[in-house]
């Protein structure tokens, strides 16, 4: 990013007994950007959010906001808005008392933010109704519009969806991207479901053992990953012998299904072990002789369970010796 960039972590480390959590990482953020912290359990995503919202003291790198350092600043003084993931929702008061909790000032200021609050969240009207009463994307909702009341700089979730069954998700994710849009809040979010950061976040940083492997748009993390983690670890991903495809021996060589397919010409000789149909296409689990497994996406008539194919490979994505795919490796 660039000079301008509105949230800036600088060499964040932050050690626990036995582990370092947090190891050296340095992100922009420009204003008004929606980032997806990405990464498996346990690699330090929720840790640097908890250092973005000053709930961790960093013991090393600082952390700016508008060009002001807040690394030392307590939370209520960073002016940022935190939406945690069991929402923590208060199930004794109304919509608007939920959202008016923590708001100080005269009670018709205090009336009027609520107001604006859940206007900016598509609730309005919404004050007088009990929590327990409302689905789980409106409690998320409510808990997004009293994260907003005190006008943050910066707004943070944890997990945001992951307490909402999965049918209703894809719908909330949606209106969870809108608010913040409408809003214009630069917003920082953390999840361990690709899907979730892909359609949120204008950018994602991808995390692993505490380091931040690339950050990028979705299509580049997809395309171009910069590392063997990124490239196994988002979207579906084969890891292959390099000879396979024409690289060295001893090496590996890492493969979309999709850049997979059937045909005489095919190097890799195996059979069909497995099919998940997905509409007009399938994934099909190849076995070598060797017994190792991949997946290749094709046309669900391409093959049946039990048959014998050869499979080429047309790109390879990223190789073990650390270069990027764009291998034409379809008739190694």
């Amino acid at each position: 990013m660039s000079d301008a960039a509105y949230l800036r972590l600088r060499g964040l480390v932050k050690e626990f007994p036995g582990r370092r959590a947090v190891d050296g990482v340095t992100l922009d953020v420009a204003r008004g950007e929606i980032l997806a912290l990405l990464g498996p359990s346990g690699c330090g995503k929720t840790t640097t959010l908890r250092l973005l919202a000053g709930f961790e003291t960093p013991d090393a790198g600082s952390v700016e906001v508008a060009g002001e350092d807040v690394t030392r600043q307590r939370p209520a003084e960073r002016r940022v808005g935190m939406v945690f993931q069991n929402y923590a929702l208060f199930p004794h008061l109304d919509v608007g008392e939920n959202v008016a909790f923590g708001l100080t000032g005269p009670k018709d200021r205090v009336q009027a933010r609520v107001v604006e609050a859940l206007q900016m969240v598509d609730l309005a009207g919404y004050e007088r109704r009990g929590v327990a009463a409302l689905s789980g994307g409106q409690q998320q909702r409510v808990a997004l519009a009293r994260s907003l009341a005190p006008e943050p700089r910066v707004l943070l979730l944890d997990e945001p969806l992951s307490n909402l069954d999965p049918s209703l998700r894809e719908r909330t994710r949606r209106e969870l991207r809108e608010a913040i849009q409408r809003v214009g809040i630069t917003t920082v979010f953390v999840t361990h479901e690709q899907e979730e950061a892909f359609d949120l976040g204008d950018r994602v940083a991808v995390m692993n053992a505490g380091r931040l492997e690339q950050v990028g748009t979705p299509d580049e993390l997809y395309d171009r990953p910069a590392s063997a983690f990124v490239a196994s670890f988002v979207g579906r991903a084969n890891v292959l012998p390099g000879e396979l495809v024409g690289g060295a021996a001893g090496a590996r060589v890492i493969v979309r299904p999709e850049a997979m397919r059937f045909g005489p010409d095919g190097a890799i000789a195996g059979a069909v072990r497995a099919r998940r149909f997905v509409g007009g296409f399938a994934f099909f689990t190849v076995q070598l002789p060797s017994g190792l497994t991949f997946e290749v996406y094709a046309p669900h008539t391409a093959a049946k369970v039990g048959d014998a194919v050869r499979v080429a490979v047309d790109k390879v994505l990223f190789r073990e010796d650390g270069r990027a795919g764009g291998h034409d490796g379809g008739r190694a």
